[in-house]
């Protein structure tokens, strides 16, 4: 058993924060040590909480045709892995869900980092993946839109990217560039890893 599949077993078996959930912990977690893009989104929502299946909704349709890529793609674990700031469905807030457990990124980011050795690019999908990985000292980091929008500085490692939400178009109305200018090169960046 590599470290990556013992970590994930651990993950699987967490219960740290099973009393502030509103269901029972069910960790979505995926990848191999071969995987060569890292996707890191906020925390399941209540669909890929109900199917296991991270992703598996209008958002991880659109994240898709961001990238370029079909959901074969997409789910095959030795090319991509996919790990979201929080592990579990933390429940619906008044404004859509809330946000993902911190107690996630505190126990188990780093050693998982550690064990994904292949990984070329890191996508990181929303504000809280952007503050964590971007921003992990500032207590005010810069907006979404403003990382977003510098993206080449970050470029070819990581690229920051609006979350892929349908509560969303709005921003990406009001944010032509985005599409303009970072998807065709998002595109081309994934193709040329996950073919290298």
């Amino acid at each position: 058993m590599s470290r990556l599949d013992r970590l994930f077993a651990e993950i699987r078996a967490c219960t740290r924060c099973a009393e502030r959930l509103p269901n029972p912990p069910k960790p979505v977690v995926r990848g191999s040590e071969q995987s060569r893009i890292l996707i890191v989104g906020q925390a399941p929502g209540r669909r890929v909480h109900e199917t296991g299946i991270p992703f598996n909704d209008p958002s991880g349709d659109r994240l898709r045709e961001w990238m370029g890529i079909d959901r074969e793609t997409f789910y095959d674990e030795s090319r991509i892995a996919l790990l979201p700031m929080g592990f579990c469905y933390p429940g619906t807030g008044k404004s859509g869900d809330l946000p993902p457990r911190p107690e996630c990124a505190q126990a188990w980011r780093a050693p998982l980092l550690e064990a994904l050795p292949n990984v070329k690019v890191t996508l990181l999908v929303g504000q809280y993946a952007i503050a964590w990985h971007l921003y992990p000292q500032r207590k005010s980091p810069p907006t979404l839109t403003s990382t977003v929008r510098n993206w080449r500085e970050y470029w070819p490692e990581v690229i920051p990217l609006p979350h892929p939400s349908p509560r969303n178009n709005l921003w990406l109305r009001r944010n032509p560039w985005f599409e303009e200018e970072l998807l065709p090169k998002l595109a081309q960046r994934v193709e040329a890893v996950l073919h290298d």
